[in-house]
């Protein structure tokens, strides 16, 4: 087990995001994305290394019930994940790519 894992604020202005059109399409609806966010959270702190890895040291966990995917990192000495980017997998794989740090 982990530490819980770090939401760079470029990934916590996705789950916002996503929360508020959730919202607006159906009162509650957002509540529901944010627990199953959560869920998938808890369940990379709980095992991180159990996830594909999708680009170089990057792993990817799929949020159930919506189209969308966190992707992140577990870096073993600080016993953490950083989370990049939790997208919605219908855009350009360009995106979330693009906000990891320079390859290694």
């Amino acid at each position: 087990m982990t530490e819980t894992p770090i939401l760079l604020p470029e990934a916590k202005a996705d789950v916002a995001e996503a929360y508020l059109w959730y919202e607006e399409q159906s009162l509650g609806l957002g509540m529901e994305f944010l627990r199953c966010v959560e869920t998938a959270l808890l369940a990379i702190e709980r095992t991180p290394l159990g996830y594909p890895i999708v680009h170089e040291s990057y792993r990817r966990s799929l949020v159930r019930r919506f189209p969308f995917a966190i992707f992140f990192e577990f870096v073993p000495d600080q016993n953490r994940c950083i989370v990049y980017s939790v997208f919605h997998c219908s855009q350009d794989p360009k995106k979330w790519r693009s906000r990891l740090p320079i390859s290694k």
